[in-house]
């Protein structure tokens, strides 16, 4: 079946076909179109399919016919410095765009966790925001429209490419998080932010609770910092819990906040990271979420932080942890079992906090999906929406659990 399947794509698709290393067929398309006419093939003759990116975030170990990969879809198509859009392709990498963009004193406020080599169709696909979110809320938030894919070879436009254009309900919001459920994300158009003149971490080092509390002061007195994050001792290395925050802006403003943030936290020992230092934290902030096979989040708020970490810890054991103090959520990365997050999920669902599996293998993400269909009549809901965009149901995303494809 394999060789026969490789001889019809190769005949269609050309030098874009080759074999994979798990020996089935895999197609690197390098254009919308190519992509289109992959997922049309596929649809066709009902083949499954796997996506992948550069495969540094999910393991490429989902079973199917056919892998599609993005990596030569990486172009950085257009940017423009006055609008504050640029236009990316879903296979560029997070650190790519990012040298690019700065090139034009811009930048695109995601920071995902992870490495840098990421793709940013990885980071849409799975919704993964850092401590950045703060300031600028979600990476949907960031993304002003899509181009997709469909599990039926389809291209799906949706959005615009200026802030004017996105008013309503806009699909590709669909797109971001579904886990490539509801198609592939070929390209993106992107808000882009004026990269600041200076950036300060402001470190403190205590217990969760003490930090938690101090978060909350810096909250409610309205510090304007890009990053409040509670950071577990095993993501940093530190001897305790850590509570990091980021001021970004004029020099004139970082100095300002800076002296507001060690005035109304004057309880903790603060301490200041720059130059390299400062990088080598946010890299292992990033990094952290890499910790063990398994990374989950909750949609935790920022006063259930302390509790629900513990929770946490208990049900699935130790692992890296990051939180944000403003925004709420926290994430955990480690080793642990399906059964271990199952019993998680129910423990969490009575207090109406929802799981997401961000990171796993595949026999761990197709016992619990991806969401783990938190609450009822969310799972016929999302089996209406996948077979509009995927309707022979080719696309391996388990976003529900077993009996999802």
């Amino acid at each position: 079946m394999t060789s026969g399947i490789l001889g019809r794509l190769k005949s269609t698709l050309g030098s874009t076909v080759s074999e994979g290393r798990d020996g089935r067929p895999r197609v690197t398309p390098d254009s919308i179109d190519g992509l289109a006419a992959a997922l049309g093939l596929a649809h066709g003759e009902r083949w499954l399919v796997r996506v992948e990116g550069a495969r540094t975030w999910m393991p490429d170990d989902a079973p199917a016919d056919l892998a599609v990969s993005t990596e030569r879809l990486n172009r950085i198509v257009s940017v423009a410095p006055a609008d504050l859009v640029a236009t990316v392709q879903a296979g560029a990498t997070i650190q790519t765009v990012a040298e690019r963009l700065a090139a034009h004193r811009t930048w695109i406020a995601i920071d995902p966790p992870g490495s840098p080599d990421r793709t940013l169709g990885s980071v849409l696909a799975t919704g993964t925001a850092g401590g950045v979110r703060h300031r600028f809320g979600p990476v949907r938030d960031q993304i002003l429209g899509t181009t997709v894919v469909t599990g039926d070879g389809r291209v799906v436009r949706a959005g615009g490419i200026v802030v004017k254009n996105v008013a309503g309900f806009d699909l590709s919001k669909v797109q971001i998080g579904g886990f490539g459920a509801f198609g592939i994300i070929a390209e993106t158009n992107v808000r882009l932010r004026a990269l600041p003149a200076a950036r300060r971490t402001l470190l403190a080092t205590g217990d969760l609770d003490l930090l938690a509390n101090a978060a909350a002061a810096l909250i409610n007195a309205n510090i304007d910092a890009t990053t409040v994050e509670l950071v577990s001792p095993a993501a940093t290395g530190a001897a305790g819990w850590r509570l990091v925050v980021e001021i970004a802006g004029t020099h004139e403003a970082v100095l300002a906040e800076t002296e507001r943030v060690r005035r109304v936290g004057s309880e903790l020992d603060w301490s200041a990271v720059t130059g390299t230092a400062a990088v080598a934290l946010r890299a292992a902030l990033a990094e952290a979420a890499l910790e063990g096979p398994v990374t989950i989040r909750a949609g935790v708020l920022p006063a259930s932080i302390p509790d629900v970490a513990d929770l946490i810890i208990e049900t699935l054991g130790l692992g890296r942890i990051t939180a944000s103090a403003g925004r709420g959520g926290l994430r955990w990365a480690g080793h642990s079992t399906p059964a271990k997050m199952i019993a998680l999920r129910h423990v969490l669902s009575a207090r109406e906090i929802p799981v997401t599996v961000e990171r796993a293998p595949w026999a761990f993400r197709r016992e619990t999906g991806h969401f783990g269909a938190f609450r009822e009549g969310v799972r016929p809901l999302s089996a209406r929406v996948r077979a509009v965009f995927d309707p022979n149901g080719i696309l391996m995303a388990p976003i529900d659990g077993p009996g999802d494809a």
